[in-house]
């Protein structure tokens, strides 16, 4: 099964500056409970904005889309999206995409289900998530905290 995480304001804002204009321990808290134990992709400016000592995210097989980075200790490199799901397949677990822009764009048409985390508070930022047709999808669960709220998406079966 292939999803995607990601935290959003309501205008679609998902990073400032390489990093994300918000800190919301309770949706790390979140990402970290869903994702561990599973494969993540993501693209190698994602990658590199996570903070030193959490690369790469540990408990997960973490796969770096990237045509220039080097094979490392921990990561497993894929050269283009179609290369980073047959390498997550191979593990047999669910896969999250975890950004930025550009690989969700790209994986968009092969998420089943997505965990958006609506942050509560408008900030500006430089880098969006796309635009997405909500009626592909079904809303199958919506979770409220103190500053954000979570709606898990489900795509809707042909």
């Amino acid at each position: 099964m292939i999803s995607l995480i990601v935290g959003m304001t309501y205008s679609h804002v998902i990073g400032k500056e390489g990093g994300l204009p918000w800190h919301l321990p309770e949706d790390l808290q979140n990402f970290k409970k869903l994702t561990s134990s599973n494969v993540v992709i993501m693209g190698r400016k994602t990658y590199d904005s996570l903070p030193p000592k959490y690369r790469p995210l540990p408990n997960r097989v973490n796969i770096v889309i990237s045509r220039t980075m080097e094979e490392q200790e921990g990561v497993v490199v894929a050269r283009s999206v179609e290369d980073a799901l047959q390498k997550g397949k191979e593990f047999g677990k669910e896969m999250f995409v975890i950004g930025g822009a550009t690989i969700y764009d790209q994986m968009l048409s092969f998420v089943d289900t997505m965990y958006i985390s609506y942050v509560d508070q408008e900030y500006e930022g430089d880098t969006f998530f796309p635009k997405f047709n909500k009626g592909e999808f079904s809303v199958q669960n919506t979770q409220k905290f103190s500053d954000f709220t979570i709606i898990t998406y489900k795509r809707k079966q042909p």
